[in-house]
């Protein structure tokens, strides 16, 4: 979490507990101040889920990129090594086909 998210949420709640005193002075029920401290603080709890939930999903897509880089990276030294191979056994072709006809 980062600290920008946490001062955030105690903004959040501290209008929470300005917008409650508020409403006890015009209304004097205490329900309406009550829910209103717990809306905003649940809002404010969202808010934190919802970024931590993004900040594992972004995590989990690096790692995959990761690797996914590894495995192609591999793949490459792979196909690279079976075209060298045949390279060199054509070239090998042609150096014969050549010799023979010298001869």
């Amino acid at each position: 979490m980062e600290a920008r998210n946490i001062i955030f949420s105690v903004v959040m709640v501290f209008s929470a507990f300005v917008l409650a005193f508020r409403l006890w002075d015009k209304y004097s029920d205490p329900a309406i101040a009550m829910a209103a401290v717990i809306l905003f603080g649940m809002l404010a709890l969202l808010f934190l889920s919802v970024d931590e939930r993004l900040r594992r999903i972004e995590e989990g897509i690096k790692e995959r990129e990761r690797s996914l880089r590894v495995s192609l990276q591999s793949v490459e030294e792979g196909v690279r090594d079976k075209v060298d191979t045949a390279a060199r056994r054509l070239e090998e072709v042609k150096e014969e086909i050549l010799k023979r006809g010298y001869r």
